[in-house]
Order: structure tokens, then C-alpha cells, then sequence
């Protein structure tokens, strides 16, 4: 109903439209260049709207929004507006309905032609679907970017899949690309620098913690083919990998913190709890 009652006039729609929409373009005056009104008006005359309304939607808003582009018209911008409200207006819809989102669509639509107003440059012509495809991607980012702002407010929570969005402002440019490598090299060195610090760690820990940690988390075994391979009940098993997990996490923080790891520390830790688990009593007042 909200886009019968936002896009009636809508020239594409009934009977006619070829013609409807060469009077527009013919409407469209002085902020077109004659020939590229003679091209949009050529183009009508090579569709037939009543085999294929959507390829004629497709070439004219392409050439539309290339002539705004081009010719900053907002006549032609208006048009592009009423060609297209209502099928943006739904997939707009529709991605606020898949986020469970309660926004309005309509508010969200303005921010989407807002953001079609602010970007032409970025605009590729060169396809007869380009403005279709350029479009939904900037209904999609658009949502995503409403989704993400209410995430921060803890309104809503935006799918993992979708958190990576790019946004409509990043800039492609041989300087980004710079950064962005650059960045990449950093965090590789830096993941590999931390790898070899658990590592380090990790060979701090009792060989059964060892070899624990192995059959679960490297291994893949469940808790209790892991307790038959060590001998161990699965409440002690469970027992031993949480405090060989709780001990690489605290050596890592002092080390990060810019402490000592206190490798000493660590293995007379190791040892005690060894001890302790041997005896039932005392891995029972553990599991307290």
C-alpha cells in the first residue's frame, strides 16, 4: 500500500508507457544536452514496454542516472525516482523483514536515494542493468548501516555474515590499497608473534595438560574418548583441560600486560595440580 500510495505516478505503470515516458523525457528541458535526450528518447523507440516493462525500466533509469551524472539534472533525478521508488521501496522492505527490524521502510528508502544523490561519480553506465545492480547494492549497505546503528545502541543485533559490509563512503584508491596491505602485514606478524607466545606457553603445562589440550582441541576427540585415551574419569578430564586452558590465559595477560611470565609459577602449578588429581578427595573438593 505505502508504495501504490508514494509511486502512482509511476510512468511505467498501465497502458502506454513508452509514450508517457518520452513526454517526461522530452520534459526534462534544458538540463539535458540535446543529444542526450535524443538517446533517451531512441531508446524508447527500440523497447517494447508491453513484452518487457523491466528491460525498459532497466535501459532508461541506467540513462538516467548516467545523465545526472554527467549533467548534474535533477529533473532527471526525479524521474529516476519515480521509475524505481517502488521496487527499492520493497527490497528495503524486505531486508528489514529478514534483520527483524521494526524501521521504517520509507524513512529508510529516503537515505538510500540520498545516498544514489550523493555518489553519481561512483556510477558505472556501462551495462543496461548498471543502475538496477548500483542500486541494490546501496539499499543493501544502507540497511546494513541503519542495522549497525542500532547494534551499537543494543537495539539490534546484525547477522555475522552481514557485519562485514563495506560502507557506501570507503574510497578505493591506490593509497587505501597501500594501507590496507600494509595493515595486513601487520596483523599477520602480529598473529604470528602470539602464535609462538602460546606455543611457549603451551609447552610450559604438564605433558598430561599437553597432551589433553591435543586430543580435544587439535585431535577433535569427544570429552570422554579423550578421558579412555588418558585413563581419567571425564569430570577429572574436564577438571585438567580448564585449568591448563585457565593457566595459558593468565601467562598470556601478564605477558601482554608487559609482566613476567613466571614460567616457575606455572609448572610447580602444573605439578601441584597433578598431585591434587591423583588423590580423589582432593579433585573432588577441586570440582567444589
Amino acid at each position: 500500500m505505502q508504495a501504490t500510495d508514494l509511486f502512482s505516478s509511476n510512468p511505467l505503470a498501465g497502458p502506454g508507457a513508452a509514450e508517457r515516458l518520452a513526454d517526461r523525457v522530452r520534459g526534462l528541458g534544458r538540463e539535458l544536452p540535446s543529444d542526450a535526450s535524443a538517446a533517451l528518447l531512441a531508446l524508447l523507440e527500440q523497447v517494447e514496454p508491453a513484452r518487457d516493462v523491466e528491460a525498459l525500466r532497466d535501459v532508461v533509469s541506467t540513462r538516467l542516472m548516467q545523465a545526472f551524472r554527467d549533467h548534474q539534472s535533477r529533473a532527471s533525478f526525479g524521474l529516476l525516482y519515480e521509475l524505481n521508488g517502488a521496487q527499492l521501496l520493497t527490497q528495503v522492505a524486505a531486508r528489514l523483514r529478514r534483520y527483524g527490524s521494526h524501521a521504517d521502510p520509507v524513512d529508510v528508502l529516503q537515505e538510500v536515494f540520498f545516498n544514489v544523490y550523493r555518489y553519481p561519480h561512483r556510477f558505472d553506465a556501462t551495462r543496461d542493468d548498471a543502475f538496477r545492480m548500483w542500486s541494490a547494492m546501496i539499499v543493501r549497505n544502507t540497511v546494513l548501516k541503519h542495522l549497525r546503528a542500532l547494534g551499537r545502541n543494543g537495539q539490534l543485533e546484525v547477522p555475522f555474515e552481514d557485519s562485514g559490509a563495506p560502507e557506501l563512503h570507503d574510497d578505493a584508491s591506490p593509497l587505501r590499497g597501500v594501507l590496507e596491505a600494509e595493515e595486513s602485514r601487520a596483523c599477520s606478524r602480529a598473529y604470528v608473534t602470539y602464535l609462538q607466545l602460546y606455543l611457549r606457553v603451551y609447552s610450559l603445562l604438564s605433558e598430561r595438560e599437553r597432551r589433553a589440550l591435543h586430543l580435544v582441541e587439535v585431535d577433535r576427540l569427544s570429552y570422554r574418548e579423550a578421558a579412555e585415551t588418558l585413563d581419567l574419569r571425564i569430570d577429572n578430564l574436564k577438571m585438567v583441560i580448564f585449568r591448563a586452558r585457565r593457566k595459558i590465559h593468565r601467562t598470556l595477560r601478564r605477558v601482554l600486560d608487559g609482566t613476567s611470565p613466571d614460567a616457575g609459577a606455572t609448572q610447580a602449578s602444573s605439578e601441584q595440580d597433578e598431585h591434587q588429581d591423583r588423590d580423589p578427595q582432593n579433585a573432588e573438593e577441586a570440582r567444589r
